[in-house]
């Protein structure tokens, strides 16, 4: 099928990258020239700006956007607006807020443009592996999507999740589940660090992937940073949280659901950013093996 791809970032570019190996036509944009020249050399066809995207595609079209959550949606969505028409899909794969992608939804739906919300998770690892798609809007529209999706997931690796919002609102939950995860770890593994054994923190990663009730990609992860870095000494445990899990928190307290686990992981986050424990700097290295997140030299 043919695709304009908005947003060429650590997501997008590996995105675009797939949908081009798959075979379909892919018109990628950014603000970034490098960006665009990179997506073209791997096969894309860039477009020097948003008007000559649309300009690109045969309508009806389909747009797909990588970029940051909150006002950089509206903002493209307000850029968009003289060129998309009716019959044309909007989709946001970035980690935007369930109710934003439900009012972006009904305000494009009177102008016949269908806003798609998907929510995208794989990190760095999704170019080679697939990404895992939660995928919420008008079955009509997600139909049209398929080839795309059938493309960029592994098999059965994403979902129609019902209802505009669904899509964003069930990755919101798997990040907030994410954080639990990840927390659990760094917690087990720095009272391994500080006990009074001295362990190959690399090798029991490993070990514990062959066949263990906790294996799990996170931990393949957690080797390879052990591997590269055994004390995790190179990083600082400063640790970022990028919204989904304050969402979460939030949206448990507001439907009075208890989730300690993942609000204390949301707050140890924000500990993070006062000390350095070796438990932070796991935590922040899971986050770079994962989504390529930026870390903090020491």
């Amino acid at each position: 099928m043919e695709i304009g791809f908005i947003g060429l970032g650590r997501m997008g570019l590996n995105m675009t990258d797939r949908l081009v190996r798959g075979g379909h036509r892919v018109v990628a944009f950014d603000r970034n020239p490098a960006a665009i020249a990179e997506a073209s050399s791997r096969g894309a066809a860039g477009a020097a700006s948003l008007e000559a995207l649309v300009a690109s595609l045969k309508p009806p079209r389909v747009l797909w956007a990588m970029i940051p959550a909150g006002a950089p949606v509206d903002d493209l969505i307000a850029a968009l607006a003289p060129f998309v028409a009716a019959g044309d899909i909007l989709v946001d794969g970035g980690n935007s807020n369930y109710r934003d992608s439900r009012r972006r939804h009904d305000a494009l739906a009177p102008r016949g443009v269908t806003f798609v919300d998907a929510g995208v998770s794989g990190g760095i690892w999704g170019l080679e592996n697939g990404f895992c798609m939660m995928v919420g809007g008008p079955p009509e529209a997600i139909a049209r999507l398929a080839p795309a999706l059938d493309t960029l997931a592994p098999p059965e690796g994403w979902l129609a999740t019902g209802a505009p919002g669904s899509g964003h609102f069930a990755k919101m939950i798997h990040n907030g589940i994410e954080y639990g995860l990840m927390q659990s770890y760094a917690e087990g593994f720095e009272i391994l660090q500080s006990g009074e054994y001295s362990y190959d923190l690399a090798r029991l990663a490993h070990l514990w992937n062959r066949g263990s009730v906790v294996r799990s990609w996170l931990l393949e992860l957690a080797e390879l940073a052990f591997e590269k870095d055994p004390g995790l000494e190179r990083i600082r445990g400063w640790v970022e949280d990028s919204g989904e899990g304050r969402w979460t928190v939030q949206e448990a307290m507001d439907r009075s659901v208890p989730a300690p686990v993942i609000t204390l992981a949301l707050l140890t986050r924000f500990a993070s950013r006062q000390s350095d424990s070796f438990r932070d700097r796991m935590l922040a290295a899971l986050r770079n093996e994962f989504g390529g997140h930026a870390v903090k030299e020491r």
